[in-house]
Protein backbone atom coordinates (compact mmCIF):
# COMPACT_ATOMS: atom_id res chain seq x y z
CA UNK A 1 0.00 0.00 0.00
CA UNK A 2 1.60 3.30 -0.95
CA UNK A 3 1.96 5.53 2.01
CA UNK A 4 1.06 9.82 1.19
CA UNK A 5 1.64 12.28 3.76
CA UNK A 6 -0.11 15.32 3.46
CA UNK A 7 1.40 18.68 5.04
CA UNK A 8 -1.32 20.85 4.85
CA UNK A 9 -2.53 24.06 7.20
CA UNK A 10 -6.54 23.62 5.91
CA UNK A 11 -7.75 20.98 7.65
CA UNK A 12 -11.16 20.69 5.07
CA UNK A 13 -8.62 20.29 1.99
CA UNK A 14 -6.32 17.73 3.82
CA UNK A 15 -9.13 15.38 4.98
CA UNK A 16 -10.55 15.83 0.96
CA UNK A 17 -7.47 14.62 -0.04
CA UNK A 18 -6.82 11.75 2.52
CA UNK A 19 -11.19 10.39 2.19
CA UNK A 20 -10.14 10.14 -1.78
CA UNK A 21 -6.72 8.57 -1.90
CA UNK A 22 -7.87 6.32 1.10
CA UNK A 23 -10.70 5.47 -0.67
CA UNK A 24 -8.44 3.89 -3.41
CA UNK A 25 -6.10 2.78 -0.63
CA UNK A 26 -3.73 4.97 -0.30
CA UNK A 27 -2.74 5.20 3.44
CA UNK A 28 -2.17 8.35 4.52
CA UNK A 29 -1.18 10.97 7.29
CA UNK A 30 -1.86 14.26 7.75
CA UNK A 31 0.33 17.11 9.18
CA UNK A 32 -1.10 20.18 9.81
CA UNK A 33 2.96 22.42 10.06
CA UNK A 34 5.65 21.87 9.10
CA UNK A 35 7.34 20.66 12.50
CA UNK A 36 5.05 17.69 12.70
CA UNK A 37 5.04 16.61 9.11
CA UNK A 38 8.96 16.13 10.08
CA UNK A 39 8.06 14.18 12.69
CA UNK A 40 6.26 11.96 10.42
CA UNK A 41 8.38 11.46 7.81
CA UNK A 42 10.61 9.34 10.66
CA UNK A 43 8.20 7.70 11.76
CA UNK A 44 5.72 7.45 8.69
CA UNK A 45 8.24 6.56 6.39
CA UNK A 46 5.52 7.57 3.57
CA UNK A 47 6.34 7.01 -0.22
CA UNK A 48 5.31 10.54 -1.22
CA UNK A 49 4.82 13.94 0.45
CA UNK A 50 2.23 16.22 -0.47
CA UNK A 51 3.16 19.84 0.60
CA UNK A 52 1.46 22.65 0.87
CA UNK A 53 3.63 25.67 0.65
CA UNK A 54 1.73 28.12 3.17
CA UNK A 55 2.13 27.04 6.99
CA UNK A 56 2.01 28.58 10.36
CA UNK A 57 5.60 27.24 11.50
CA UNK A 58 7.67 26.82 8.31
CA UNK A 59 8.35 29.30 4.78
CA UNK A 60 7.25 26.32 2.42
CA UNK A 61 10.53 26.73 0.42
CA UNK A 62 12.48 26.25 3.80
CA UNK A 63 11.10 23.27 4.61
CA UNK A 64 11.06 22.02 1.21
CA UNK A 65 14.85 21.97 1.84
CA UNK A 66 14.55 20.57 4.79
CA UNK A 67 12.72 17.43 3.80
CA UNK A 68 14.69 17.00 0.66
CA UNK A 69 17.73 16.79 3.12
CA UNK A 70 16.08 14.18 5.51
CA UNK A 71 14.99 11.98 2.80
CA UNK A 72 14.77 11.32 -0.93
CA UNK A 73 11.04 10.76 -0.71
CA UNK A 74 9.29 12.60 -4.23
CA UNK A 75 7.53 15.70 -2.98
CA UNK A 76 4.28 17.36 -5.14
CA UNK A 77 4.18 20.68 -3.38
CA UNK A 78 0.25 22.00 -3.95
CA UNK A 79 -0.24 25.84 -3.67
CA UNK A 80 -2.24 28.39 -4.89
CA UNK A 81 0.97 30.19 -5.61
CA UNK A 82 1.23 30.29 -9.10
CA UNK A 83 4.17 32.28 -10.84
CA UNK A 84 6.74 30.64 -12.66
CA UNK A 85 9.11 32.05 -10.10
CA UNK A 86 7.85 29.75 -7.32
CA UNK A 87 7.71 26.80 -9.40
CA UNK A 88 11.64 26.89 -10.28
CA UNK A 89 12.27 27.35 -6.78
CA UNK A 90 10.43 24.71 -5.45
CA UNK A 91 12.12 22.30 -8.21
CA UNK A 92 15.60 24.01 -7.47
CA UNK A 93 15.03 23.37 -3.80
CA UNK A 94 14.02 19.58 -4.41
CA UNK A 95 10.80 19.53 -5.16
CA UNK A 96 9.78 16.97 -7.44
CA UNK A 97 6.30 18.35 -9.13
CA UNK A 98 4.23 21.10 -8.45
CA UNK A 99 0.29 21.03 -8.84
CA UNK A 100 -1.82 24.67 -8.43
CA UNK A 101 -4.70 24.72 -6.45
CA UNK A 102 -7.78 24.04 -7.25
CA UNK A 103 -6.76 21.01 -8.80
CA UNK A 104 -8.85 17.68 -9.63
CA UNK A 105 -8.10 14.54 -7.10
CA UNK A 106 -8.26 12.14 -10.35
CA UNK A 107 -4.99 14.32 -11.63
CA UNK A 108 -3.52 14.70 -7.91
CA UNK A 109 -3.62 11.01 -7.76
CA UNK A 110 -2.09 10.36 -11.29
CA UNK A 111 0.76 12.90 -10.48
CA UNK A 112 1.57 10.84 -7.44
CA UNK A 113 1.51 7.51 -9.16
CA UNK A 114 4.06 9.47 -12.01
CA UNK A 115 6.22 10.42 -9.11
CA UNK A 116 7.13 7.09 -7.84
CA UNK A 117 7.59 5.65 -11.11
CA UNK A 118 10.38 8.23 -11.51
CA UNK A 119 11.79 7.39 -8.35
CA UNK A 120 11.80 3.75 -9.25
CA UNK A 121 12.95 2.52 -12.31
CA UNK A 122 12.56 -0.62 -13.23
CA UNK A 123 14.13 -0.96 -16.77
CA UNK A 124 12.82 -3.94 -18.34
CA UNK A 125 15.32 -6.57 -20.33
CA UNK A 126 15.46 -8.98 -22.88
CA UNK A 127 13.16 -12.33 -21.75
CA UNK A 128 10.73 -10.21 -19.28
CA UNK A 129 12.80 -10.03 -16.33
CA UNK A 130 13.60 -6.70 -14.55
CA UNK A 131 17.18 -4.76 -14.93
CA UNK A 132 18.43 -2.93 -12.11
CA UNK A 133 17.70 0.66 -10.95
CA UNK A 134 21.23 1.06 -10.92
CA UNK A 135 22.08 -0.18 -14.09
CA UNK A 136 21.12 -0.96 -17.62
CA UNK A 137 22.47 -2.77 -20.24
CA UNK A 138 22.14 -2.83 -23.83
CA UNK A 139 23.81 -4.01 -26.81
CA UNK A 140 26.41 -1.04 -27.75
CA UNK A 141 26.33 1.06 -23.93
CA UNK A 142 25.25 1.35 -20.59
CA UNK A 143 23.20 3.34 -18.70
CA UNK A 144 24.39 3.72 -15.30
CA UNK A 145 21.92 5.33 -13.21
CA UNK A 146 23.60 5.61 -9.73
CA UNK A 147 26.34 7.89 -11.51
CA UNK A 148 24.14 9.06 -14.19
CA UNK A 149 26.44 8.74 -16.97
CA UNK A 150 26.19 6.31 -20.39
CA UNK A 151 29.33 3.80 -20.76
CA UNK A 152 30.22 2.82 -24.51
CA UNK A 153 33.05 0.13 -24.76
CA UNK A 154 34.34 0.37 -21.01
CA UNK A 155 34.40 4.25 -22.21
CA UNK A 156 32.39 6.69 -19.73
CA UNK A 157 30.42 8.85 -21.63
CA UNK A 158 29.46 11.79 -19.76
CA UNK A 159 25.51 13.17 -20.49
CA UNK A 160 24.11 16.36 -18.86
CA UNK A 161 21.21 16.07 -16.42
CA UNK A 162 18.74 16.66 -18.89
CA UNK A 163 19.78 14.33 -21.40
CA UNK A 164 19.78 11.85 -18.76
CA UNK A 165 16.40 12.78 -17.74
CA UNK A 166 15.03 12.01 -21.16
CA UNK A 167 17.04 8.67 -21.23
CA UNK A 168 15.84 7.44 -18.09
CA UNK A 169 12.14 8.29 -18.95
CA UNK A 170 12.63 6.72 -22.48
CA UNK A 171 13.83 3.88 -20.72
CA UNK A 172 11.39 3.37 -18.16
CA UNK A 173 8.76 2.96 -20.76
CA UNK A 174 10.54 1.04 -23.80
CA UNK A 175 8.19 1.47 -26.84
CA UNK A 176 6.65 4.18 -25.98
CA UNK A 177 6.17 7.58 -28.22
CA UNK A 178 6.69 10.56 -26.29
CA UNK A 179 5.59 13.82 -27.22
CA UNK A 180 7.98 17.11 -26.90
CA UNK A 181 6.06 18.63 -24.42
CA UNK A 182 6.03 15.11 -22.12
CA UNK A 183 9.81 15.57 -22.17
CA UNK A 184 9.40 19.55 -21.93
CA UNK A 185 7.78 18.13 -18.60
CA UNK A 186 10.37 15.59 -17.73
CA UNK A 187 12.98 18.99 -17.84
CA UNK A 188 10.44 20.95 -16.13
CA UNK A 189 10.14 19.20 -12.81
CA UNK A 190 13.54 19.49 -12.77
CA UNK A 191 13.37 23.27 -12.51
CA UNK A 192 14.86 23.49 -16.48
CA UNK A 193 12.35 25.49 -18.49
CA UNK A 194 12.70 24.33 -22.23
CA UNK A 195 11.04 24.61 -25.53
CA UNK A 196 10.48 22.35 -28.46
CA UNK A 197 13.68 22.91 -30.27
CA UNK A 198 15.96 22.29 -26.82
CA UNK A 199 14.46 19.18 -27.14
CA UNK A 200 15.01 18.25 -30.17
CA UNK A 201 18.92 19.39 -29.56
CA UNK A 202 19.08 17.05 -26.30
CA UNK A 203 18.00 14.24 -28.65
CA UNK A 204 20.61 14.85 -31.64
CA UNK A 205 23.18 14.75 -28.59
CA UNK A 206 21.84 12.05 -27.21
CA UNK A 207 22.33 10.04 -30.60
CA UNK A 208 25.39 11.14 -30.91
CA UNK A 209 26.56 9.40 -28.06
CA UNK A 210 24.87 6.44 -28.12
CA UNK A 211 24.07 5.62 -32.00
CA UNK A 212 26.78 3.96 -34.07
CA UNK A 213 25.35 5.71 -36.78
CA UNK A 214 23.66 9.43 -35.13
CA UNK A 215 21.87 9.67 -38.43
CA UNK A 216 19.98 6.01 -38.61
CA UNK A 217 19.77 5.86 -35.44
CA UNK A 218 18.41 2.39 -34.06
CA UNK A 219 17.70 3.29 -30.82
CA UNK A 220 15.71 6.94 -30.33
CA UNK A 221 13.64 6.94 -32.94
CA UNK A 222 11.58 10.09 -34.29
CA UNK A 223 8.21 9.39 -34.76
CA UNK A 224 7.12 11.78 -37.32
CA UNK A 225 4.90 14.45 -36.24
CA UNK A 226 4.42 13.62 -32.83
CA UNK A 227 8.10 12.80 -30.85
CA UNK A 228 10.48 10.25 -30.06
CA UNK A 229 10.36 6.80 -28.94
CA UNK A 230 13.35 4.55 -27.73
CA UNK A 231 13.49 1.02 -29.04
CA UNK A 232 14.45 -1.79 -27.27
CA UNK A 233 16.81 -3.32 -29.25
CA UNK A 234 19.11 -6.65 -28.61
CA UNK A 235 19.19 -6.12 -24.47
CA UNK A 236 21.22 -7.97 -22.66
Amino acid sequence: MIKVLIIEDDIIIGQMISMYLSEDQFEVKQSVNGHDGLREIVHFQPDVILLDLVLPDYEGLELCGAIRELSSVPIIVISTKTNIKEKVEAFNIGADDYLCKPFSMQELKARIKASLRMSDIQVPVAGGSEGTECESQYADFTLDVERRLIVIKDQKIDITNSEFEIMKRFIHYPGRVFRRDELIDTLYRMGEIVNDRAIDVHITNLRRKIEQNPKEPQYIKTVWGVGYKFVHLSAI
